[in-house]
């Protein structure tokens, strides 16, 4: 019998060490690896020096070319058993050529985050505005709910998108699959294998720098936060880590007010474990947030606001919770001050990473997910009405400007 075959299609190459999205599409990848896949990974992306060596774990890697037919060719020739899309950009790029090559793969959308709750929310924050409901009814919202509606799962990462996207925008739930990061949830079982409160120092930041949300925090915290927590800590420094800081990112290094810009993190659990707190003072965003996770793997509590803690069950939250500036700084200098509190704090870690995180049980409930959905694949399709719908011809914009893209590049018009 011949091995069931996985092909992904990213909006990038992975790079775990950059960023959560990174290292949540290795831990897909190596899922189905481990589960005897065959697994194929497809990019129209440029590789960086950070990008995974997907190859050492016996993934076959492919370049493709965007609004190009001879990705055509190559996925009908590959045949995949299951297609899986990252973020809905991809989907709509190449999901109605996985659809008229390959009508029998199973088709799976893997939302990293709702992108239309994030940029609803910058949006409203850019604007200086009382966030509201009436907000999310965007053109990005129409364009990822119709790519949620065209595949056949798409994998949420929080219980909360789930909820938004099931209660208030009525997506049937039959299309969606609650998956949260996977972890070892070993990592932080034995508080003693980390440094303890007397032997750290100093608070931390750690984030993606091209990724909105941080760099807004990283504004904050220089402008907003820190004044009010260095007035009550005046010998803490923050040290911000992240991949991709910028110029911009690098001008805000000033030693003398205890704000210090380190660099990427080649290890954000190695790097964690030496600080006494995370703070991240969190603007706006969605879905988890991965430099909560690291930080409870590193066994370090954090100070969040409420949207960062959002997802990741903020009444058992092994630090604290607060979005006003004072507010916030009092719970940091708090928790930095009494040792106490603060292995109080840390031993609610445990607990929220058991709550939190995927375990071996969760995926293989989404294997078997996967495999029943193949496996009726014809009767889901049919009860999807909407996804129906929406393949009808006189919706496939996205196909059209593709097609005439192509021809433009082949001098054909």
């Amino acid at each position: 019998m011949s091995r069931k075959k996985l092909f992904v299609i990213g909006q990038v190459w992975p790079e775990p060490t950059s960023s959560a999205a990174g290292w949540r599409m290795l831990q897909l990848l190596k899922l189905f690896v481990d589960h005897d896949f065959e697994v194929h990974f497809g990019c129209a992306a440029t590789r960086s020096p950070f990008s995974h060596q997907l190859d050492q774990l016996g993934i076959i890697c492919q370049d493709i070319l965007l609004n190009d037919a001879s990705f055509d060719v190559f996925v009908k020739a590959l045949d995949p058993d299951i297609v899986l899309f990252d973020r809905f950009m991809v989907e709509e790029q190449f999901g109605w050529r996985v659809a008229e090559q390959c009508p029998e793969a199973l088709r799976v959308l893997d939302t990293e985050d709702l992108h239309f709750l994030r940029l609803a929310r910058q949006d409203a924050n850019k604007q200086g505005l009382p966030w509201s409901d009436d907000m999310l009814y965007t053109p990005t919202a129409w364009r990822e709910l119709a790519s949620i509606y065209r595949c056949d799962l798409s994998l949420i990462i929080s219980e909360a998108e789930c909820r938004l996207l099931t209660e208030q925008l009525n997506v049937p739930d039959s299309l969606l699959y609650y998956l949260p990061f996977f972890a070892n949830h070993d990592s932080a079982d034995h508080l003693s294998a980390f440094p303890s409160f007397d032997e750290r120092q100093h608070v931390a930041f750690i984030g993606n720098f091209l990724h909105e949300p941080n760099w807004k925090t990283v504004q904050a915290l220089k402008n907003e936060y820190w004044p009010a927590i260095r007035q009550q800590l005046p010998h803490v420094e923050l040290h911000i880590y992240g991949a991709y800081a910028s110029q911009k990112v690098d001008q805000l290094h000033k030693p003398a007010e205890g704000f210090l810009i380190k660099g990427r993190a080649d290890d954000a659990v190695q790097t964690l474990q030496q600080y006494r707190l995370l703070v991240a003072p969190i603007p706006f965003g969605a879905g988890l947030k991965g430099k909560f996770v690291d930080a409870m793997q590193s066994a370090t509590p954090s100070v969040s606001s409420s949207i960062g803690a959002e997802a990741m069950g903020a009444e058992q939250w092994p630090g604290a919770i607060a979005d006003d500036v004072q507010k916030f700084a009092t719970a940091v200098a708090n928790l930095y001050q009494n040792k106490s509190n603060w292995e109080a704090k840390q031993s609610l870690i445990h607990g929220a990473l058991h709550n939190l995180l995927a375990d071996g049980n969760a995926q293989q409930q989404f294997l078997a997910k996967v495999d029943a959905l193949k496996t009726n694949l014809s009767q889901h399709r049919r009860r999807n009405i909407f996804g129906n719908i929406l393949a009808q011809e006189q919706f496939a914009a996205k196909k059209y400007m593709s097609r005439w893209i192509e021809a433009k590049n082949k001098g054909s018009i």
